[in-house]
């Protein structure tokens, strides 16, 4: 009987499959690829300006679809007229929005910083929370950012940041088949080191806008390339 070509592909291509994601998955490697990107970017850190948990938190709301550059340039002047939570909490919706205009979608981000600080005010004494179930609490925290707020200001890692450069560069190390952040970062978890959550997310973040391009990906200068097996590699050394 002949094989239709289909079920053929299938029946050859299914075991190898599966041993490429147990090898990618294997801890050795992993272990690897943590050591290169350590070396890497041995003083790797957040981008965002911030000198307090709360400046990190609206610094952080406030880089949703726009660059870290442009937030930084934003909130010297923000939170200089609006030091504290109570300051923010206090203030007009419109005065904050043509503060942050230039970060776009305005409108809705001064309600979760006008929100966020209301919040804070009232339920935790002015004090960003340190819980990842009290940060969801306050407007505009969602898991990514309460992350940010968690893992950079406090240095407690409860989960990893997933944000696009973690998302793609995940993806391309085969760490994960996920496209959901979430998914991505419950995979993250069983695999990265707890102790290396925090780092691992700033690394990452680094060699995504330095070196692994959305578009273009710059594989002969990347650290990892030996290790990296993504289809959409502009250079490949295997």
């Amino acid at each position: 009987m002949v094989v239709p070509k289909a079920a053929e592909r299938q029946t050859e291509t299914a075991p190898g499959r599966k041993k490429r994601i147990a090898n990618e998955l294997a801890p050795e490697r992993i272990a690897e690829i943590l050591r290169r990107l350590a070396a890497a970017y041995p003083n790797a850190e957040c981008a965002l300006h911030h000198r307090s948990a709360w400046e990190l938190l609206v610094a952080t709301i406030l880089s949703a679809q726009c660059t870290d550059a442009r937030v930084n340039m934003v909130t010297p002047e923000l939170f200089r007229k609006y030091p504290t939570p109570q300051a923010m909490a206090d203030a007009s919706l419109p005065a904050i929005e043509e503060e942050i205009r230039s970060t776009g979608f305005y409108r809705n981000k001064a309600k979760s910083i006008v929100g966020a600080a209301k919040k804070i005010v009232s339920d935790f004494g002015g004090k960003v929370p340190r819980t990842m179930a009290e940060l969801q609490t306050v407007p505009g925290a969602a898991r990514k950012t309460s992350n940010v707020v968690l893992g950079v200001a406090y240095g407690i890692a409860e989960g990893i940041v997933v944000d696009t450069h973690v998302l793609r560069l995940s993806r391309r190390l085969g760490l994960t088949r996920q496209t959901d952040p979430k998914k991505v970062e419950q995979d993250l978890m069983k695999i990265i080191p707890k102790d290396h959550w925090i780092q691992f997310s700033h690394e990452l973040i680094h060699h995504g806008r330095q070196i692994c391009l959305a578009r273009k990906p710059r594989c002969a200068d990347c650290t990892l390339e030996t290790l990296c097996n993504s289809k959409d590699k502009t250079w490949s050394s295997h």
